[in-house]
């Protein structure tokens, strides 16, 4: 009995197989490596959107550290005014038990009180430009970085500190080693940079050229300051010549090797010292207007 349903069984699974056609099998097999290379595709991808999420809670982390700091520092003024306020109330209150205040005094204690008021205004003004100066600052490092795409964070770097957006780009990117004629690369990721500055013409920026402290040898320049400046007026012709941008929005620096991102005593931390930066200079002139008496 054991026999015969062990040979049927042989039997049924023969004319199952038999029933699939090789042609039937080859696609199958076709379609499996389709369906499992876009999977591996969409991991891929997934796992850079993860990278790039996690870069933006960190400055979202940043900017509420910020907030709180800037909140802090409205409830101080706030309690300070407040304080005031109760002082000059309790001075008026006791003056109106007086027949000796003069109308100029009075009137000198109601300026004092108005004062007060503006003060108050002022603070929350300039509050207001600060938060929005820090949101335009936010928008334009995303769109800086959406432009460059995925270029590596060592070759080019994307940053925000105390209210200034800083770009950095490796001199490798940009320049043959030891000058500053340009690679076959530098125009494309100029190129992109321009884009977002030319989408923001009321913007002014530094363009500042970085080496390390390995000193220039054989190349027609006096030391590390020269080549340092022929970079960053270099970056400057190709940004008004070849993208167009207002050539009186940009200033042109050589800061050699003194400012240092890393150690010099080893190769990484010289690599990441050559490099040019490109500084988004902030907008005082929102600041000296909150200065301006008002009519």
């Amino acid at each position: 009995m054991k026999l015969k349903n062990y040979v049927l069984f042989i039997l049924g699974a023969t004319l199952l197989f038999s029933c699939v056609s090789p042609k039937q099998l080859k696609q199958a097999e076709a379609r499996y490596g389709e369906l499992n290379g876009a999977y591996a595709e969409l991991k891929e991808k997934y796992k850079a959107l993860q990278d790039e999420q996690n870069k933006c809670n960190s400055q979202v982390a940043d900017l509420t550290t910020r907030k709180g700091a800037l909140e802090s520092a409205n409830a101080d003024l706030k309690g300070q005014i407040d304080y005031l306020k109760q002082n000059n109330n309790t001075v008026l209150n006791q003056l109106k038990d007086l027949s000796v205040v003069t109308g100029s005094q009075a009137e000198s204690i109601k300026k004092s009180l108005e004062n007060i008021g503006a003060k108050d205004i002022y603070i929350k003004d300039l509050q207001g430009t600060i938060s929005r100066k820090d949101s335009l600052n936010m928008a334009l490092v995303m769109n800086l970085k959406g432009a460059i795409g995925n270029l590596d964070d060592k070759d080019i770097n994307i940053k925000v500190d105390k209210g200034v957006v800083y770009v950095d780009i490796s001199d490798k990117l940009l320049f043959k080693s030891g000058s500053y004629d340009v690679t076959d690369h530098a125009k494309d990721v100029l190129g992109k940079v321009a884009k977002v500055l030319n989408a923001q013409p009321e913007i002014e920026f530094l363009v500042e050229g970085h080496t390390d402290t390995v000193a220039i040898k054989g190349s027609g320049m006096a030391d590390n300051w020269d080549l340092s400046v022929k970079r960053a007026t270099t970056v400057v012709r190709i940004l008004q010549n070849t993208y167009g941008l207002d050539p009186k929005r940009m200033t042109a620096a050589g800061r050699s090797s003194y400012i240092p991102l890393a150690d010099n005593a080893t190769a990484e931390g010289r690599a990441a010292n050559r490099r040019t930066r490109i500084v988004i200079l902030p907008q005082l002139d929102q600041f000296f207007k909150l200065l301006e008496p008002k009519k």
